[in-house]
């Protein structure tokens, strides 16, 4: 796999965040994402966690899932501050370091969690997976973060994609995702999370062709019918 393909796609062993030096999402770069007050519980303070299918990538910033999600939610008359930390081509193993600082920056009412595509497909095998995602899952808790104000989803099926075969056969494809997205959905349950299963609507998007123009990543419709799904789940009390 080359870095231009590599550095195209977001995804993968070699996937770096596109433009970005990643590793420096510290407390110093999210300063100014939340403005000192709490705000009171009136306000959902909802801060994204996940890879290039939570960052939107292939499509506008505004047609990504967690700003359609967002502009749901104010249209049912909520206070929402939306901050996406997601990044291009992460894994659990990046998105701990990187992404979960904003916790303490954010301090979130409310987390969505999309993470897995990248361990699958750099090797990190199913063992591996489960034991950062335990990990991560400790510190959202740790954070107060359960019920549904922690909505975990499936990554969806690429396998579909125009793109897929440079990644390997379809049908193993496929069945390595759904592997991974079991292991997601029993370490999201266990820790008192919400997992949000949208694979069967997933299959359907990509049966549909829903993929934005790098042929991988979904299209802006896609993540719109993601974020119908989600707003009905979220807890507003």
């Amino acid at each position: 796999m080359s870095d231009s393909f590599a550095h195209r796609y977001g995804i993968g062993a070699q996937f770096i965040h596109l433009g970005v030096d990643v590793g420096l999402l510290t407390t110093s770069l999210m300063v100014g994402l939340v403005s000192g007050a709490d705000g009171g519980a009136e306000v959902i303070r909802y801060l994204a966690l996940g890879d290039s299918f939570t960052i939107g990538t292939g499509t506008p910033e505004r047609l990504n899932f967690p700003s359609q999600l967002g502009g749901m939610l104010r249209r049912r008359g909520r206070e929402v501050r939306v901050e996406n930390v997601a990044v291009n081509g992460y894994s659990t193993k990046e998105l701990m370091r990187d992404e979960l600082p904003a916790l303490e920056v954010v301090k979130p009412t409310h987390v969505t969690l999309a993470i897995g595509a990248n361990d699958l497909v750099r090797g990190a095998g199913p063992d591996e997976y489960r034991a950062r995602l335990k990990q991560i899952f400790a510190r959202l808790n740790a954070a107060g973060l359960r019920g549904a104000r922690l909505l975990v989803l499936p990554q969806p099926d690429w396998s579909q994609a125009p793109i897929a075969e440079a990644f390997g056969d379809r049908p193993a494809l496929a069945k390595r995702i759904e592997a991974y997205n079991g292991i997601l959905a029993e370490e999201t349950r266990a820790a008192g999370g919400v997992f949000v299963d949208l694979w069967p609507l997933m299959q359907g998007q990509a049966r549909q062709k829903l993929f934005a123009d790098d042929g991988l990543h979904p299209a802006g419709k896609a993540y719109t019918a993601w974020a119908e799904a989600l707003v009905e789940r979220f807890e507003l009390r």
